[in-house]
């Protein structure tokens, strides 16, 4: 009568029970998954970092081969500018040079033709004295004979020696006059032949200081030219310099903000994945709860069958005790009794046993909510740290990218900067080794034309002009010379005697 009741004890709840994996097997495969994807996420940052650095050397190698190449382009254009300078300024020179060569042989051939004007216009002039002295002479003559021919009282002879006398005085007084005449054209030929010399000398040197002034004015020009090609080139190398600067900037901004972003999305699967993991993990304990359950169950009902061994011998030696004592008539009656109340017990033992199983599955169902929902909490602050963690640390990185940033930024301006301030010293200088180099040899000039001057007054004096008689006007009209004019540089006009012979020459 017990067994039954204890075997249907023993056998409540096993069809509730079900075969499954365990823990350690469930919690080793997921170890294992785990480190396979931190193991591709791993190669997965490298394999993007090399890309990032490729991606980076590659730009900077851009970058430098394009600033040599306008470097390069840069240097052959002032090259080429200071090439082209030279040979400008080569063909002035020899421009001026064959000015300052024909205004010589121009001079020249003025001397000459001045010169032969002059002494073609001064032997006219002396053809036509000797014209009228005869003339002069031949009427003394005459004049003389009639007055000694109406003297009849002067003998013939005397009257002879009087004309032979006065024959030989006009003759020796037109003597002085030639020579007098002669030697007047000869110092005005002289003096005007040195007044043209100085002023051709003056004129000479002013075509010299305007070749010189036109010369350095040319390389004025030529450097201001130079040194605007110079700033140019300052701003394009200033604006390539900046321009692929912002490119590594931007390109390095577009990986900062990929990996970022990598990064967050590789969080994020983790995240989801120690959640999802979580929920199997829990839903794992939830099915093998039973199994653990069913261990503690059987121990109980163990312990039930033995208590209801137990009680079955206790009952029947008490069982034996009291028929020993009860008549045989009543022993039947007595038997039913104690079986009624030994299966009474048995049920009631039973039914609190029952009632432990139930509580204690309660209880454990219980403790097991509790410890996934702390579970659940814990693992939503570990996420929720790790992803303040990442934000700091991109935050700190994101500083750190545009602290660099400006840092290259302030660098290359200081750069810019830097060269354009040495620019402005070299052109400064340049510009002022110019004007001392244009003063100098204008100085070198005047002090050289001093020279001449001074050499061509010192030998007029030496040769009796005076520098007052040859520095003022002359009376001789010729055109002036001019760096347009080719031929014949004087033209002189048509004079009469007078402008032929100096005052008093007569």
């Amino acid at each position: 009568m017990n067994l039954p009741a204890a075997a249907a004890v023993a056998d409540h709840g096993t069809s509730n029970f079900a075969t499954i994996r365990t823990t350690s097997i469930v919690t080793k495969q997921q170890k294992e998954h785990m480190q396979e994807e931190m193991h591709e996420q791993m190669t997965g940052y490298k394999r993007m970092r090399r890309e990032h650095q490729s991606a980076l050397l590659k730009l900077e190698d851009k970058c430098k081969m394009e600033m040599e190449s306008h470097k390069q382009q840069l240097d052959k254009e002032y090259e080429a500018l200071l090439q082209q300078f030279s040979r400008e300024l080569e063909r002035l020179q020899a421009k001026h040079q064959q000015e300052l060569e024909r205004r010589a042989k121009q001079n020249a051939i003025g001397e000459k033709k001045l010169i032969k004007d002059i002494m073609t216009r001064q032997e006219m002039d002396r053809k036509a004295f000797d014209n009228l002295r005869k003339k002069e002479y031949k009427a003394n003559k005459e004049r003389w004979k009639r007055e000694l021919s109406q003297d009849d009282s002067t003998p013939k002879k005397q009257r002879d020696a009087t004309l032979q006398s006065q024959k030989e005085n006009l003759k020796l007084v037109d003597a002085q006059d030639e020579q007098r005449l002669i030697r007047g054209q000869k110092e005005y030929l002289d003096l005007e032949v040195r007044k043209y010399k100085r002023k051709k000398l003056l004129s000479y040197h002013a075509l010299e200081l305007e070749l010189l002034r036109e010369e350095l004015t040319k390389r004025h020009n030529q450097l201001e030219l130079a040194h605007n090609m110079l700033l140019r080139h300052h701003d394009k190398t200033q604006d390539l310099e900046y321009r692929q600067q912002k490119a590594v900037h931007a390109l390095r901004d577009e990986q900062i903000k990929s990996q970022h972003e990598t990064e967050l999305a590789n969080l994020d699967e983790y995240m989801k994945r120690a959640e999802r993991d979580l929920r199997k993990k829990h839903a794992l304990e939830l099915k093998q709860q039973p199994k653990s359950l069913k261990q503690k169950e059987m121990l109980v009902r163990k312990q039930f069958r033995e208590t209801c061994k137990v009680q079955t011998k206790q009952y029947k030696a008490l069982k034996a005790q009291i028929l020993a004592s009860t008549p045989k008539e009543d022993q039947k009656a007595v038997i039913k009794k104690l079986k009624e109340e030994q299966r009474r017990k048995l049920a009631l033992l039973g039914d609190q046993y029952e009632q432990s199983i139930i509580e204690m599955l309660q209880k454990q169902s219980l403790k097991l909510d509790e410890s996934q929902e702390h579970q659940q909490q814990q693992l939503k602050k570990r996420l929720d740290y790790e992803l303040e963690i990442l934000t700091a640390y991109q935050s700190k990185n994101k500083m750190h990218a545009q602290a660099q940033r400006n840092r290259e930024r302030t660098e290359l301006e200081q750069r810019v900067e830097v060269r354009r301030a040495l620019l402005d010293q070299k052109m400064d200088s340049e510009s002022t080794r110019f004007l001392e180099e244009r003063a100098e040899r204008i100085k070198l000039l005047h002090h050289k034309q001093e020279q001449e001057l001074e050499t061509f007054d010192i030998e007029s004096d030496r040769l009796g002009f005076s520098a007052l008689a040859i520095a003022e006007a002359t009376r001789e009209t010729y055109l002036e010379d001019d760096r347009s004019l080719s031929g014949s540089m004087l033209s002189l006009a048509h004079s009469n005697s007078s402008t032929s012979f100096p005052p008093g020459s007569l």
